[in-house]
């Protein structure tokens, strides 16, 4: 059976022990904001999950989304959830009190989107695609169309989506064909079509807001030719109640491979009444806001999934019993010993225990950033931390999406045959976990933006907010009697990270190929020393504590084993990724296509 319990204590460890959140009070708009108020939200977002959502996530999964005529109901469980998920204020708690939110800062709300993310993914999509329109019309709108949508959207009445992809395009949107013909009133009339539009259809809300991207009769050719438009399903009436419906159909509802409990939709909008978001052509400046937002939730889906993963893989290695020790019987009194004696399933299970706790320290690094370049004060330190978030976020989104499908799927080598079928629930994290290396970017688009876009950016500019503190990190901590035996491989992967830049820098100068070649490659390299840094900082925090550990000793020795074991077991990735990346495009770009 699917096992959940929210990982509370360590989320605490990174929240407090490592990243310090007493600091967040120095923050606009965190003045009030406690240890003990982060903890007691933590405490209430874990009892909504496994109380509320996580029974419904293999309902979701067996029942799927039904379509009927336009309309799409969601499994069973689904709206009574979501009224219990809004009328606990859980809408809004990272949006502006302006708009009738709560403000918590991302430090802590990454934490719960975590938590949905393991409980219940399919369901966590619905709030999390609002939370992304809630981002870009609060960034972009003019101040009325915020007036007009956003409290109905905090409040979780109404819902968002984002509407990009055409059947013709996916990330070539410079290709797409949606038109917006202007009206003498101020609005538009969008017409065109549109696939894989998650919860663009359900039976949630009162309404739903699309936000479409399409082009203006005047608008030049390609990406420069984009402009954003509000759409809702049912036109607004002056009191804020949904009025006529306008032009917005779901045509349809993808059978997809896994998140079966949420609606993709395919969408046809027929001169649907809309409203420009930002600027005429300027339409990927404004999605750009909620597609970085996404990108960096669809990070925490991996994460969400590869705990979960690891969890009921625990669970199953405890009971299970199978042939004995290799070193001797470990429970004599029993027929055989639990699995979890055997190191090939240690092996597992410590690998999917130093991904999970390593990304989400790493969250919480960048969740840190988040606030810093929103609320803090001083224009040096949020201007720095933009640049890491950007540097960041293509890293996140595809290496916890990677390390969660690597997750899912040694969870399901855990619990052999057990696994593979549906009994149990662990195919279904496999099958949900997928999506995620695809949308929002692939995680190969993932890759080329890294290399391409942030690399070169104001000459390196960005990658200065990672380099340097984790280079005066290594610097500082090389001959520290613990961590020492931890920081010396650290500095080598640092060292291969250093390299593979500087080749990557002047290779892809010549041939742009190169770039895309090792591109991949080096996100892994990147995401990995990362990863890394986080362990040894991790190791420094528990080896400082564990001596007045006051009953705790035990978690603290347990971040330091787990620390070794990344240092020793998995940061050595790094080598080989440096060698492949050394060898060039040559082997992979030879074939001739029709070859293939």
């Amino acid at each position: 059976m699917q096992t959940y319990q929210p990982p509370l204590r360590d989320m605490r460890f990174v929240l407090h022990e490592l990243h310090g959140s007493d600091a967040l009070k120095d923050l606009k708009g965190c003045e009030d904001i406690s240890t003990d108020l982060i903890d007691a939200v933590l405490e209430e977002a874990g009892k909504l999950v496994t109380e509320v959502l996580a029974p419904l996530n293999v309902v979701g999964d067996a029942e799927g989304c039904r379509y009927e005529n336009g309309v799409v109901r969601t499994p069973t469980g689904f709206t009574d959830a979501y009224k219990t998920y809004v009328e606990g204020g859980w809408n809004g708690i990272a949006c502006d009190p302006e708009w009738g939110g709560q403000g918590l800062p991302a430090s802590v709300t990454k934490f719960v989107e975590e938590m949905m993310c393991s409980a219940n993914l399919s369901f966590g999509l619905y709030p999390g695609l609002t939370h992304g329109a809630y981002q870009a019309l609060n960034s972009h709108a003019s101040q009325e169309l915020k007036e007009r949508f956003l409290p109905k959207m905090v409040e979780g009445v109404w819902s968002g989506t984002m509407c990009l992809t055409e059947p013709h395009c996916g990330t070539d949107l410079g290709l797409l064909r949606t038109k917006a013909e202007p009206q003498a009133d101020g609005s538009y009339k969008i017409t065109g079509s549109k696939i894989f539009i998650s919860a663009g259809e359900h039976d949630l809300t009162e309404n739903i807001i699309h936000l479409v991207l399409a082009r203006l009769p005047d608008a030049p050719k390609g990406i420069k030719g984009i402009s954003l438009f509000l759409v809702p399903k049912f036109l607004p009436t002056e009191d804020g109640r949904p009025g006529p419906r306008n032009g917005v159909t779901c045509t349809g509802i993808e059978h997809k491979m896994g998140l079966n409990g949420s609606a993709t939709c395919q969408m046809s909008f027929d001169e649907a009444t809309g409203w420009l978001v930002g600027t005429p052509h300027k339409g990927m400046a404004a999605m750009f806001t909620m597609m970085n937002s996404e990108r960096l939730s669809v990070g925490t889906q991996g994460l969400g999934i590869g705990e979960a993963s690891y969890q009921s893989a625990v669970a199953y290695a405890r009971d299970r019993v199978q042939g004995r020790a290799l070193s001797g019987a470990k429970y004599p009194e029993k027929a055989a010993d639990p699995i979890i004696v055997h190191p090939d399933v240690r092996r597992s299970l410590m690998t999917m225990r130093a991904y999970n706790e390593g990304c989400r320290a790493l969250s919480g690094w960048v969740a840190r950033n988040l606030d810093l370049m929103e609320r803090s004060n001083d224009p040096e330190e949020r201007q720095q931390a933009e640049d890491f978030t950007a540097l960041m976020t293509p890293i996140v989104k595809a290496l916890f999406t990677d390390l969660g499908f690597t997750n899912a799927s040694l969870g399901v080598q855990v619990y052999g045959g057990h696994g593979y079928i549906r009994d149990h629930g662990m195919e279904q994290y496999v099958r949900d976990a997928r999506i995620a290396m695809i949308y929002e970017g692939t995680n190969g688009i993932q890759a080329l933006d890294l290399v391409g876009r942030k690399l070169p950016a104001h000459t390196g500019r960005y990658l200065r907010s990672f380099f340097h503190p984790v280079l005066a990190y290594i610097d500082a901590k090389m001959d520290d009697e613990n961590l020492g035996p931890l920081v010396a491989p650290l500095g080598k992967a640092f060292g291969a990270l250093q390299l593979a830049t500087g080749h990557i820098a002047e290779k892809g100068l010549k041939d742009a190929e190169e770039a895309g070649a090792a591109a991949t490659d080096y996100l892994r390299l990147f995401g990995l020393v990362a990863l890394g840094y986080m362990w040894v900082r991790m190791a420094e925090v528990a080896f400082e504590k564990r001596a007045t550990a006051n009953g705790e000793a035990a978690f603290y020795d347990a971040k330091i084993t787990t620390a070794r074991f990344f240092i020793d077991r998995l940061l050595p990735e790094v080598a080989g990724l440096w060698g492949a990346i050394k060898s060039g495009k040559s082997s992979m770009m030879a074939l001739p296509d029709d070859a293939f």
